[in-house]
């Protein structure tokens, strides 16, 4: 599954849910228009993520979507996911790539040109670019401007995705800047109703972006 839509990408975090909750959530925010999840798992046994992963996937997989694992090379491949997002402290993208081979999403994270070229050089499929805004993920975050996110639009062939506390309510700031889509966690893993907040996103997202 290598060809992947970055509109509307959903980062799951199963901090406040039980597993009903969690796949309940995820199959809504799908039905509502999430066109590629990440499995993030920071702390829970490898084992654990494994078999999650595998449900995952073809909860995913029913949608036509693809599912990608944060970090961790070793899941996706024991999973057989369909590929792996890394941060800069995670695993070369050219180690990744030549471990997972050509047919597997490898996504990267990028803070500035220079280093988006860097890992566009390396093989990677899209970039993640961020943090617009603060979080309150598991992550630190280190704030890049809208007017960075297009330097590097406008300097490598690859797409991107805009991340870093986006929601429905301020990714207006996007408008073009040249990325395909809008990253988030709590925008719809806290959401009452992941269906409806999901659907609402991608029709804005989809305007604001301009991908009609």
């Amino acid at each position: 599954m290598k060809n992947f839509d970055l509109s509307l990408y959903l980062v799951t975090n199963r901090d406040k849910l039980t597993d009903e909750e969690f796949f309940k959530t995820v199959e809504e925010s799908l039905k509502g228009g999430v066109s590629l999840v990440q499995l993030r798992e920071k702390t829970a046994p490898v084992r654990e993520v494994i078999e999650i992963a595998k449900k995952l996937k073809e909860l995913c997989h029913s949608y036509n979507v693809p599912l990608l694992v944060d970090d961790r090379v070793d899941i996706a491949l024991a999973a057989d996911l369909d590929g792996v997002h890394l941060g800069n402290e995670d695993m070369d993208v050219a180690d990744a790539r030549r471990i997972l081979g050509t047919d597997k999403i490898v996504g990267s994270t990028a803070k500035n040109l220079d280093w988006a070229i860097a890992e566009e050089k390396k093989g990677a499929d899209y970039l993640g670019v961020g943090a617009i805004f603060e979080t309150k993920t598991h992550v630190k975050t280190t704030r890049t401007s809208v007017e960075t996110l297009k330097e590097i639009n406008d300097n490598i062939k690859i797409p991107t995705v805009a991340i870093g506390g986006l929601n429905y309510d301020n990714i207006d700031i996007l408008k073009n800047s040249g990325t395909f889509g809008v990253s988030v966690v709590r925008a719809i893993m806290d959401s009452a109703n992941p269906f409806e907040d999901s659907k609402k996103l991608k029709e804005k997202i989809v305007y604001v972006l301009d991908l009609q």
